[in-house]
């Protein structure tokens, strides 16, 4: 360990934060490969570590026998202030080596707010922050990860994006780069060779034209670059890698558990859900898959309890076998497992039996809507006879903690729509009183609203967001219509909504703001400690963009958007139809009831998933 870390690490909090050596990490031999790769998760430790995209990504990347792939954080401010002033630039957990030995540093992006701790990043490393300013091969800055399906914003600083699952694609690149290192090419001709692998952008590639009006006129490719990138997938999750000794944090974590991932997609369709659709197809892992994973995992790590992951838990066809198979070996061990991302339609007694067996935890459902209108226009086929039902089937068997969580702004919503979420939170109240065995414990009903942000790659990428003033105003009203003791109302914050929806369908302009709010002190935008939201504004004003022409307006049906020159699969059309049918308050089937033609199954090979 460098000397200077040593004398720094007892002055901050959670020192083992940064200092590597945990249980499962990878240790090569960094004079045996022939490239090292720093992997980077703009966040801090705690929250990187729960991420299970990058723990996949990390033991894929180190199978290549010629990479040595190692992990990066963002330190917490007091560590950044220690490392600046003793002149520590970042490091990799694994080697302490600093970002200057690597020949590339990939970034994992799910999330919009996180783009300014990039920069900081990057900056930290002592590389320049644009790709043009980075004339040489090596270091190759590239990223993926959700928020890629709108890579523009971020277009300027990024040499190549990965579009969709990385597990396959990301060696293809890094093979290339192997290749390209060895016969020393130079950077122009390593990026026009990697934009012909399927799922890479580069975005130099591309020139973006603008109208009077500021809309985009067009995304014109150059150099042999495609007209579209269509995103990549991994087919059969049965046999890709999954991590069943994954690193152990030496500190505590947000999820600190085995996580299990049954499928990726989403049979639902909900019109505001961004995840729903560029997740797609739908494809599912053997229960006789994820019990072996579950319990190697187990085993492997000491971990004292086991998540199952997916956008809709309770949809997993063999959820109740899976159960049976993983409670076998977790029940005699007080092992707990937990299913969050349950509906409240089909959340049945026999599940709630086998959670219960080991230990219960809270009950999370997201309604979304306060009435059944606004539901059927976001495509959410929860009723309230569905959630009361389950709320009485989990009161009955001893739970007393229920979540609900809800979006204020949706499209169409209402005073009547707000008004409705204290109503049902009342029912929920009274179902308590009605069905609870032991209401001397008392019941916890916990409301939660976020903003609407319109996504791109969603039915609902055209709509406006509502304006601060008006996001403030429903929520002081639906404040005002709780008034049960045993109700608690908590709220997401205005500002970081509006930015994050700016960033969401911004073009590649938006890049100066970002670039001027990290060169003015803003690192680590995801948290309310460091969020500034005066600091965006004046970015904006100083680089002249209107941050309301990206977040507040709708968006004509005709316009070239921002980010259509990427191809998730989603057919077009059906974007535009399931708005159509958002008019109308229109239900769609889910998936296993009626397949929607969204395009996304000509993704596999037989041309059909698993919905």
């Amino acid at each position: 360990m460098d000397k200077r870390l040593e004398r720094i690490l007892p002055r901050v909090q959670k020192p083992a934060r940064y200092t590597g050596g945990e249980y499962n990490q990878i240790l090569k031999d960094r004079d045996a490969v022939d490239l090292r790769l720093a992997f980077c998760f703009p966040d801090t430790y705690e929250i990187g570590m729960s991420n299970l995209g990058m723990s996949i990504l990390y033991q894929t990347m180190n199978s290549l026998p010629f990479v040595w792939c190692e992990r990066v954080f963002a330190p917490w401010g007091d560590m950044y202030a220690e490392m600046k002033q003793a002149g520590i630039p970042l490091y990799a957990l694994e080697s302490g080596d600093p970002l200057s030995a690597f020949d590339s540093i990939a970034f994992s992006v799910g999330y919009e707010m996180a783009y300014t701790t990039v920069l900081d990043m990057l900056d930290m490393a002592g590389l320049p922050l644009r790709s043009a300013e980075r004339p040489s091969l090596l270091p190759l800055v590239w990223a993926g990860g959700t928020a890629a399906v709108n890579a523009e914003p971020m277009a300027p600083f990024i040499d190549l994006f990965v579009i969709g699952e990385g597990e396959e694609v990301n060696n293809e690149v890094l093979t290339l780069l192997r290749q390209a290192k060895k016969e020393s090419w130079s950077k122009q001709d390593f990026l026009r060779c990697a934009a012909r692998i399927g799922g890479v952008y580069v975005p130099s590639l591309y020139e973006v034209s603008y109208r009077g009006d500021g809309e985009v006129a067009a995304v014109t490719p150059k150099d042999g670059a495609p007209a579209k990138v269509l995103k990549r997938i991994v087919e059969d999750l049965d046999a890709s890698p999954f991590p069943t000794r994954p690193v152990v944090p030496s500190t505590e974590v947000v999820h600190d558990r085995v996580c299990l991932e049954l499928f990726r997609g989403c049979v639902r369709g909900c019109r505001f859900c961004q995840a729903g659709h560029v997740y797609r197809p739908i494809r599912a892992k053997k229960k006789e898959t994820l019990i072996r994973q579950g319990i190697e995992a187990l085993q492997n790590t000491g971990y004292q309890e086991l998540t199952l992951l997916s956008l809709s838990t309770s949809d997993y066809r063999e959820l109740p076998g899976l159960c049976d198979g993983l409670l076998a070996y977790c029940e005699e061990r007080s092992i707990g497992l937990s299913l969050p991302s349950l509906r409240a339609d089909n959340f049945s007694m026999e599940l709630m039996q086998k959670l219960q067996k080991v230990r219960k935890s809270g009950l999370t459902f997201a309604v979304e809507g306060g009435s059944q209108r606004l539901r059927d226009v976001i495509n959410k086929n929860v009723t309230e006879e569905d959630l009361l039902n389950t709320c009485a089937i989990a009161f009955s068997g001893g739970w007393n903690n229920v979540k609900l969580y809800y979006m204020l702004g949706l499209p169409t919503e209402t005073d009547e729509d707000i008004l409705g979420i204290a109503a049902m939170a009342n029912a929920v109240l009274h179902c308590w009183r009605t069905h609870a065995k032991n209401k001397n414990r008392g019941v916890r009903i916990t409301v939660s609203t976020s903003c609407f942000i319109p996504k791109p790659h969603s039915p609902f990428q055209w709509e406006a967001q509502i304006s601060l003033d008006e996001y403030r105003r429903r929520v002081e009203l639906l404040r005002g219509a709780i008034t049960a003791k045993n109700v608690v109302y908590n709220w997401h914050d205005a500002e970081t909504s509006f930015i994050e929806a700016v960033l969401s369908k911004g073009d590649r302009r938006v890049a100066d703001a970002v670039e001027w709010v990290f060169r003015n002190g803003g690192r680590l935008d995801a948290w309310t400690d460091y969020f500034s939201f005066p600091r965006w504004m004046e970015a904006f004003e100083h680089c002249g963009i209107d941050p309301h022409f990206y977040a507040n307006r709708e968006i004509p049906m005709d316009a070239v958007l921002p980010w259509d020159h990427i191809d998730v699969g989603v057919r077009r059309q059906h974007l535009l139809r399931e708005r159509e049918r958002a008019c109308r308050a229109e239900l769609s089937p889910d998936c296993r009831h009626q397949c929607s033609a969204c395009g996304a199954a000509a993704l596999l090979k037989e041309g059909r998933c698993d919905g």
